[in-house]
């Protein structure tokens, strides 16, 4: 494990151009964090379920591509919450829509094939389970995770159901985003956390963090050296291993002990905030070997 302290006060990033505080979720999103899961499973450790979840996230694009049935945003609604300045898409009012619960069983029929016989008996378990007992999972998961009653089997399925709708309804947003602060650690779109931070590389945004939602997929723009969660400034450290996991780093605020994972895009471009936080596992357990600390992203495949 190295660390450096980086980022003192007044070395804030600076654009090449105008900043774009949000990035809403490109249409290949899950198509390409597929991929990224079938690239870093080769030789992986966690190989076999690297590669069952290229295959969840590859369903994931499919099923984003017939999500037709579900409702857009309105332009009203989204003027409304920017004015209250809330997310327009936060879970708390913004329902969870009557097709979820059957879309899990497809997503479990597409991928229990690729999962061990003791994963497939998990599963079998799952689809048994009554629209209740879904609804109450859902509700777990996107509001009190750490609740010992939210089955860890369910929640990568339930989850990743829940991205792709929350995913359409960020995209059905282009042209009506919110402004973000640069501040917030939470989504300005649908107010969920992130999973982690990406350090984008070339373009305007080049050199500038953005945190991504760990639900509806969006990038929102937080200035680097300042804290996600209590804003401080002072003394932000970088974590990582430098010679497996070179565009990893996990930020620690010694204010508040809070951490987020970060991947530089420069030193790889390809990385995806969720597939390369599932990978890098390696740095949590060193980093939490070393210094005490308290993650603020949620990755709903790692629960």
């Amino acid at each position: 494990m190295t660390t450096r302290s980086v980022l003192q006060p007044g070395q804030l990033e600076a654009a090449a151009g105008p900043i774009v505080e949000i990035h809403l979720p490109a249409e290949d999103v899950f198509l390409r964090r597929s991929r990224r899961f079938e690239h870093l499973a080769a030789h992986h450790t966690l190989q076999s379920y690297l590669l069952f979840l290229a295959q969840v996230t590859r369903w994931q694009h499919n099923e984003l591509q017939r999500s037709t049935e579900l409702p857009a945003v309105d332009a009203h609604t989204a003027a409304q919450c920017q004015k209250l300045q809330i997310p327009p898409l936060a879970p708390t009012r913004w329902p969870r829509h009557p097709s979820w619960c059957a879309a899990v069983n497809r997503l479990i029929r597409a991928t229990s094939r690729h999962l061990p016989e003791k994963g497939k008996d998990a599963l079998a378990m799952l689809e048994a389970r009554d629209t209740h007992w879904m609804e109450e999972q859902a509700s777990f998961l996107l509001h009190n995770p750490e609740n010992d009653s939210l089955d860890p089997a369910a929640a990568p399925f339930i989850g990743a159901v829940l991205q792709v709708h929350w995913t359409y309804w960020a995209q059905s947003l282009r042209g009506m985003e919110p402004a973000s602060s640069g501040h917030s650690a939470h989504c300005p779109l649908c107010g969920s956390p992130p999973v982690s931070a990406v350090v984008h590389a070339g373009g305007a945004s080049s050199g500038l963090r953005y945190l991504q939602c760990s639900l509806c997929s969006s990038q929102w723009h937080v200035v680097r050296a300042k804290c996600s969660r209590c804003e401080n400034t002072r003394d932000i450290g970088y974590y990582g291993l430098e010679k497996t996991h070179e565009a990893v780093r996990i930020e620690m605020c010694p204010a508040c002990r809070s951490s987020l994972k970060v991947l530089f895009r420069k030193k790889d471009a390809a990385v995806d905030a969720v597939a390369d936080d599932v990978a890098s596992l390696a740095v949590d357990a060193a980093m939490t070997e070393t210094v005490e600390h308290r993650p603020i992203g949620i990755n709903f495949f790692m629960l």
